[in-house]
């Protein structure tokens, strides 16, 4: 399995890393960061706090931080131009889509952030798929093998 190089070379010079690849590297980054956040907050309120069940808050704040590596891990890829990096950042948009959906439908605080999910997925898998940031992964269209 080949990977990119970690930059493109035209004459033995280092062609800059187009814009588009690094907004969405930022995007899935900040997703990783708010998962990570969040996984931290509920976690310490499952331990210091008074929650109904205590295992379960400090199990799904742990979850979070799991889960928040694969962003973090993607965005990191993302801004190395590593090609398998699209794949985990893409299936983290695809599972923002719903989580945005059901903050939708929430009568509370949660529409704010529901509509900042949503727009960030959207916005990040717009970019992801774009033609700029497949080439600068070294992503090739199906059946182009060379």
């Amino acid at each position: 399995m080949s990977e990119a190089p970690a930059a493109e070379k035209t004459d033995g010079i280092e062609a800059p890393r187009p814009p588009r690849l690094t907004y969405a590297a930022a995007l899935v980054g900040l997703e990783g960061l708010a998962l990570l956040a969040g996984g931290v907050w509920l976690a310490v309120l499952g331990v210091t706090g008074d929650p109904d069940d205590r295992g379960q808050a400090i199990t799904g704040g742990l979850t979070l931080v799991v889960l928040a590596l694969l962003p973090l891990l993607a965005a990191r890829g993302l801004l190395r131009r590593k090609s398998w990096s699209r794949g985990p950042a893409v299936i983290t948009q695809i599972m923002a889509l719903p989580v945005a959906y059901s903050l939708l439908q929430a009568d509370s605080v949660a529409i704010p952030v529901g509509i900042v999910l949503a727009v960030v997925a959207v916005a990040a898998l717009v970019l992801l798929v774009n033609s700029a940031t497949t080439q600068a992964l070294g992503i090739k269209g199906p059946g182009r093998s060379s």
